[in-house]
């Protein structure tokens, strides 16, 4: 390796130079290989000299993180006499970090072949499951995650020889003089580069999200850059959409009251703004028990009747295609958000979504937090969440029993599974124990409420090898999955509806979500599609064709199964005497969206804002030159910040059980 010649007075600054030099050349190196992995989608969103210039400049901020960690240091060792030290620090450190950054691009095609988009808080949160993320990689992805790791040593090694030979060079002591000339300079430099803007904030994400594909947009950027400015986005998880809305806390609630499915109801708590009395739709003497079965990953996209596919000529929802006959089929039925975590916390809580991490995971949410479950708690219905892998994952342990849950069963309870994967037992074990509870608990007579949430169509899509016919090779594939699931789901309900439980029991089958979001648009709506079905006891059958969202099935549920009482949540009881609102929410990354009807709203964090058509049987989405009118745009904004809001301040719960609030029936 030739020695890097630079003037006498620059010497000191060589560490930094190499540093620069290096992580410049192999960055531009994976975004140009990322180009070309994604060229179709990245010659449709932008120009490559633009793409590359724009990655230049996000990676000077990165770096220029890198250099102000040994700058700022550099008066310290100068105080001490150990100018030399101050170098062999600065190689050993920076080292450290091109290898974090460097590391990190060669862990980004496998995140983005799961998340389509470079890693970010999503990558961390895993981080604590190793048993779960690497049976998922091994079975999934595991060419790229041994390229990775041989990659991984090669580059380590690669660095540390640089490092050494840096090391190896002669020592150059620079006067201090030298140093107060060379210091500012190279610390402007450093800043200037942080900043990599004149305006009055410093650029961010959103400054290079210049195209209206996301995954692109985060390509500009650096998967180190990604995953840290998640983690400093944390403390700011409480106010993670207040930046939609610039309407006051106090107009926020005044506009969600005006929403025509709620301004004629009760709001009688002053310190709780969005509680209010929903009366039931169907009074009943004694409340129906309510079941809910939470679909992993069972979207749209594998339902016929809602424009999903089939394999080989084969349908991979039979079963639930067949149980639409018997219940309320929902043809629009939109899930807020990606991960399960989401899921629950809409079908669970009836919560809105946040660019934060869901409620299930955050701090303020752990106790005292409105569920169903606490609310049918209340009214002395046992509780229970039934899951077949380990109840820990994702917080959901946490978050569940401290908000209303008795009990909770997951795979260790389960001592004679007929099939066990990496990530618990089989769908037909969960569900047979669903049924036990069931017929167990309805001898009792005590009201019940039931939170079942598969795990076998999730990856490495393990199953039982007989209990279905593949539809592909190989047998592990998600469409083998999705039809093992569906199978599991049909067996379940013929057991169920000869029981004699049937008669008093509420059933909801719902997805989390779908399976892996991806797409060119800011919300690709159509991968936010999911079927919903609700049947059971006197339930007579119906089709609901308007657009709906998961927060609408708690009010529901509840009003169905003939609860009337006082509930925080702001979604639509679906069942009332009420035109549909005809809206749903989604949140995808930093985007919040809006679709009402066949238009679909999208804003940005920065208070940006889209509008497109959509053609739900195209799947297309064609942009709006039309703006909004300002109430509209008001609304939408209203409803947009007031999950933060609400979690922030902690409104989100319910009253006291003594003063007389209580649901009634």
């Amino acid at each position: 390796m030739q020695t890097l010649k630079l003037p006498h007075g620059l010497m000191v600054l060589r560490p930094l130079v190499y540093f620069y030099g290096i992580n410049l050349v192999l960055l531009g190196a994976f975004r140009l290989a990322y180009w070309y992995l994604y060229h179709e989608r990245a010659s449709a969103a932008t120009q490559l000299s633009h793409y590359l210039l724009s990655g230049v400049r996000a990676d000077f901020i990165m770096l220029g993180y890198g250099a102000l960690l040994v700058l700022l240091v550099l008066p310290i060792f100068l105080l001490a006499h150990a100018q030399q030290a101050w170098q062999r620090f600065s190689v050993w450190l920076l080292t450290l970090f091109s290898f974090f950054m460097l590391f990190m691009e060669l862990a980004t095609p496998a995140f983005i072949a799961q998340y389509d988009t470079r890693p970010n808080r999503l990558f961390f949160e895993y981080l604590a499951y190793p048993a779960e993320v690497f049976a998922t990689l091994w079975h999934g992805f595991r060419g790229w995650l041994i390229l990775s790791i041989v990659a991984s040593m090669a580059l380590g090694w690669g660095l540390f020889r640089v490092s050494q030979y840096q090391l190896r060079q002669p020592s150059h002591t620079v006067s201090r003089w030298q140093i107060a000339l060379i210091f500012p300079l190279a610390l402007a430099v450093a800043l200037i580069g942080v900043r990599s803007t004149w305006s009055h904030r410093p650029a961010n994400p959103a400054f290079f999200a210049t195209t209206a594909d996301p995954l692109i947009n985060s390509l500009h950027l650096s998967s180190g850059y990604t995953l840290l400015y998640a983690l400093y986005n944390l403390k700011h998880e409480s106010q993670a959409n207040r930046g939609y809305s610039q309407l006051s806390d106090a107009d926020i609630f005044a506009v969600i009251k005006t929403e025509p499915y709620l301004k004629n109801y009760q709001f009688s708590h002053p310190e709780l703004p969005t509680l209010h009395y929903q009366p039931a739709s169907i009074q009943r003497d004694k409340p129906l028990n309510i079941v809910i079965i939470l679909e992993e990953s069972l979207g749209a996209t594998f339902v016929p009747s809602l424009g999903g596919k089939t394999v080989n000529g084969q349908s991979l929802t039979p079963n639930l295609e067949q149980l639409k006959q018997h219940g309320w089929w929902f043809e629009q039925l939109y899930a807020t958000g990606i991960r399960s975590v989401r899921g629950i916390e809409a079908v669970v809580a009836g919560f809105l979504p946040t660019r934060a991490r869901s409620t299930v995971k955050l701090t303020h949410s752990q106790r005292d937090f409105f569920t169903l479950a606490s609310l049918l708690r209340q009214q002395h219905y046992h509780t229970e969440f039934l899951y077949g892998g380990e109840a820990h994952f994702d917080n959901m342990a946490s978050f569940f029993s401290g908000n209303g849950f008795a009990s909770i069963v997951d795979q260790r309870a389960f001592t004679e599974p007929k099939f066990e994967g990496s990530w618990g037992v089989s769908d037909e074990d969960l569900l047979d124990r669903l049924h036990q509870q069931l017929m167990q608990r309805d001898d009792t007579k005590q009201p019940y409420f039931v939170l079942a949430f598969s795990s076998s169509n999730h990856e490495p899509f393990e199953y039982p090898a007989d209990a279905i016919t593949p539809v592909e090779q190989p047998v592990h594939s998600l469409n083998n999955a999705v039809r093992y699931a569906d199978h599991a789901l049909g067996k379940f309900f013929a057991q169920a509806m000869a029981s004699d439980y049937w008669h008093n029991t509420l059933f909801l089958v719902v997805a989390d979500h779908d399976t892996r979001v991806y797409g060119d648009d800011l919300i690709p709506v159509s991968k936010f599609h999911i079927p919903g079905l609700i049947l059971g006891a006197d339930l007579s059958p119906k089709t609901i064709p308007h657009v709906a969202s998961q927060i609408d099935l708690l009010p529901t549920l509840i009003s169905l199964a003939g609860l009337s009482g006082f509930i925080p949540a702001v979604g639509q009881d679906l069942s009332a005497a009420q035109p549909p609102a005809n809206r749903a929410m989604m949140q995808f990354g930093d985007y919040f969206g809006w679709l009402e009807h066949q238009q679909l709203t999208v804003l940005g964090a920065d208070q940006q804002e889209f509008r497109y058509q959509y053609d739900p049987i195209s799947k297309q989405l064609t942009p709006l030159a039309m703006p909004l009118i300002e109430t509209q745009e008001q609304r939408i904004r209203a409803f947009a910040a007031l999950p933060s809001v609400l979690y922030q301040q902690r409104l989100y719960r319910l009253p006291e059980p003594n003063i007389s609030q209580e649901l009634t029936h």
